[in-house]
């Protein structure tokens, strides 16, 4: 009786297998062969039949071209046949092999776990055309297999099937080799917000630390296949180079390389006394990876602008920075530029290491995000980029991120030198998806700098496990650290639509949170949103609202160079503290074309003008300055209304660079209680349009 079960285990065990087997294609008349023979089969009878109904085109002809055409397709899940690229500069060739392909006899598609799927292929075809002779798959005796082949690796055969697997000849011959790399999908909200309907449908799917790897969403989206669609029909190298590739494309055994051009050309007017706003910004970006593990990335940017009035403001309001005359806000240091312009060289740049399936290491200079939302309280990509080091775990239902940054506070006030203070921030981010529709995550982060320090991080805070907050207690209290810590959760109502939330704690007293006093000490913020992707079951369409909230005196610190704060900005939420905020975004996109709007309507409190009295909403002021101990309510103190509307729409020029050709529309209305110092009651309309290749995330609205 036992071996009877015993054997019944084992033939549920190999049926299970065999069912999650992929299936290929199976082209008429070879119905009746083993699943090895049905792929030999269906690629031969293929190839005979392009063969023979293939009629080279006079063009070509004439021209006495010799080559190879390569065709990648498909075979849908209906068994039809459907051309995705045709890699020649001839219109002729690529209409014929539409032409040949749509003749072809309607088959049975591939099958996974029982499901009919999409499948996609590439075959050569040699220019002329030679006879091909069809091969008789029914006489097939499969060979005898000597006794020493028997004993092969299990590793061998992996590597003979990759060898001959069709999907990794699409992959070598791809246009777009970064889907398949372990580098940064560039961090840019209106992409990611994208890709995030497409984890959302995925089980066990991460969406809180950012930026994404490729490799990291390819188990959840195809976006090779994504962008096929829009790949327009060019003939020339010119126009493939314009519309659809890389510039330059270099790829050999084990390695590959790209290099392009980048710009941001725009020019505008806004409603102030400036004859027009612009920015001129001319770039390159080079990617590439040397094996599958190992990925590297390097951008430098050459860049003068001169934008709305307000931002010229902003730019200039801060203290002025160590060795520079402003700070552009989310790019760095700058120097005057002509007419109220601005000169800011920006070079980014970071290596991506994947060993194994469970870490990533990368070293760079760059920025990330940790949050859900448009938004965050725990780290944003509002400031100017940083040298890090990250290091991401993940295994079974859990992602792990360490994060040590070096970021700088260039107030000349504390320069002794004249060198930027450094500081030195870590974090550590652990996200669990208790569920396949919920998740959460707790945040813990530590901000030292080198006055703390003057040998930099202490050892302790490279402990990619331990608690901060002993080891600040432990070394000092509050001068050798500012611990923070926070919980994100997230919700899937439905693959389309998610609430998302984020609750920092900057300091807090149990005993006095509920007690009505307003007490200072009580520093934390608030984030509660939801995302409602395919609204209304309209495709790409794309709904978001957002409410922030910060309690005065968050994120600051009774030493003002132990703020959360880098580069003369906080890098967590963009209007620092004391303030509420609600957000309503809306995005459409359509082929190439793309639409996205945005609405935003808070209120802040900033310090009266001439006053020596911190309210809590400038970060960059000490804790000990503050109003009052008790009595503290959010939008206290110089209260300022906010409402800003932004509208931009445009068509991707190039999807290689995000290269689009936009035009957009901003209304700010700015109106504090009391004017001075910085502080004015501002009304702005500001118009631009023009061509960039958006790559990252660059906010204007304060």
């Amino acid at each position: 009786m036992k071996k009877i079960f015993l054997v019944f285990i084992a033939l549920a065990a190999s049926l299970n297998i065999f069912a999650q087997v992929e299936k290929p294609p199976v082209y008429p008349g070879c119905e009746t062969l083993d699943v090895q023979q049905q792929e030999k089969c269906f690629y031969g009878n293929l190839k005979y039949d392009i063969y023979q109904r293939f009629k080279t085109p006079q063009r070509v002809k004439d021209d006495r071209f010799t080559g190879k055409v390569n065709i990648v397709f498909q075979v849908n899940r209906e068994g039809n046949f459907k051309v995705l690229y045709v890699n020649s500069a001839y219109e002729e060739l690529e209409a014929e092999a539409k032409r040949v392909f749509e003749s072809l006899p309607k088959v049975t598609p591939a099958y996974f776990d029982g499901r009919p799927i999409d499948k996609r292929y590439l075959i050569p075809v040699s220019i002329p055309i030679q006879p091909y002779e069809k091969e008789d798959y029914t006489t097939y005796v499969p060979p005898v297999i000597p006794q020493q082949e028997v004993k092969k690796t299990a590793q061998e055969k992996a590597v003979a099937t990759e060898k001959t697997d069709i999907n990794t000849l699409i992959q070598k011959d791809t246009l777009f080799p970064e889907f398949y790399s372990e580098l940064n999908i560039p961090l840019t909200h209106p992409e990611y917000d994208e890709i995030e309907y497409y984890l959302n449908k995925g089980d066990n799917s991460f969406t809180t630390t950012k930026p994404y790897l490729y490799n990291e969403v390819r188990q959840y989206v195809d976006l090779a296949k994504e962008r096929e669609p829009i790949l327009k029909t060019k003939h020339t190298w010119g126009g493939r180079k314009l519309f659809n590739e890389h510039l330059l494309l270099v790829k050999g055994k084990n390695y590959w390389f790209t290099l392009d051009p980048t710009f941001d050309l725009q020019i505008g007017k806004d409603n102030s006394d400036l004859s027009y706003t612009y920015n001129n910004t001319r770039a390159f970006l080079i990617q590439g990876a040397l094996g599958k593990k190992f990925s590297f990335s390097s951008s430098y940017y050459e860049s003068q602008g001169r934008f709305a009035q307000y931002v010229n403001d902003w730019t200039r309001k801060p203290e002025v920075p160590v060795g520079a005359s402003a700070v552009v806000p989310g790019r760095g240091k700058a120097k005057s530029f002509k007419e109220g312009g601005f000169d800011y060289p920006v070079a980014e740049a970071y290596l991506s290491f994947t060993p194994n399936e469970f870490f990533n290491f990368q070293f760079g200079q760059g920025k990330n995000f940790i949050g859900d939302g448009y938004r965050s309280f725990f780290l944003s990509d509002v400031a100017s980029p940083y040298p890090f080091f990250k290091i991401s775990t993940q295994f079974w239902k859990i992602k792990y991120t360490n994060l040590w940054m070096w970021m700088d506070d260039v107030r000349r006030s504390i320069s002794d030198d004249g060198t930027n203070l450094r500081k030195f921030v870590a974090m550590h981010h652990l996200s669990w998806n208790v569920t396949k529709d919920f998740n959460i995550g707790m945040f813990e982060s530590v901000i030292t700098n080198e006055n703390s320090y003057p040998n930099g991080f202490d050892i302790s805070f490279f402990n990619p496990i331990i608690f901060y907050r002993a080891i600040e207690f432990s070394n000092g209290g509050d001068h050798s650290g500012n611990v923070q810590i926070g919980l994100n959760m997230k919700y899937k109502l439905k693959d389309n639509f998610s609430f998302y939330t984020q609750f920092l704690v900057d300091e807090m007293t149990m005993s006095r949170v509920f007690d009505g006093s307003g007490y200072w000490g009580n520093k934390f913020a608030f984030q509660l949103g939801a995302k409602y992707f395919n609204a209304f079951k309209i495709d790409h369409l794309m709904l978001q609202g957002e409410f922030n909230w910060a309690r005065p005196y968050t994120f600051s610190h009774g030493e003002t160079t132990l703020n959360s704060g880098h580069f003369n900005q906080p890098f967590t939420h963009l209007w620092g503290a004391n303030f509420r905020e609600f957000i309503g975004i809306a995005r459409y996109s359509m082929q190439r074309w793309y639409a996205n709007g945005k609405l935003i309507v808070g209120e802040k409190g900033y310090d009266f003008p001439d006053s020596n009295v911190s309210y809590g909403g400038n970060i960059y002021r000490s804790n000990n300055d503050r109003l009052s101990d008790e009595g503290n309510s959010v939008a206290q103190g110089n209260s300022t209304k906010i409402f800003i509307g932004e509208i931009e729409g445009g068509w991707i020029l190039n999807p290689a660079t995000n290269m689009r050709i936009f035009g957009g529309f901003t209304y700010r209305s700015f109106s504090p209680y009391q004017t001075g110092d910085g502080i004015q009651d501002d009304t702005t309309i500001w118009f631009t349009f023009g061509l960039r290749s958006s790559l990252f995330n660059w906010y204007f609205d304060n």
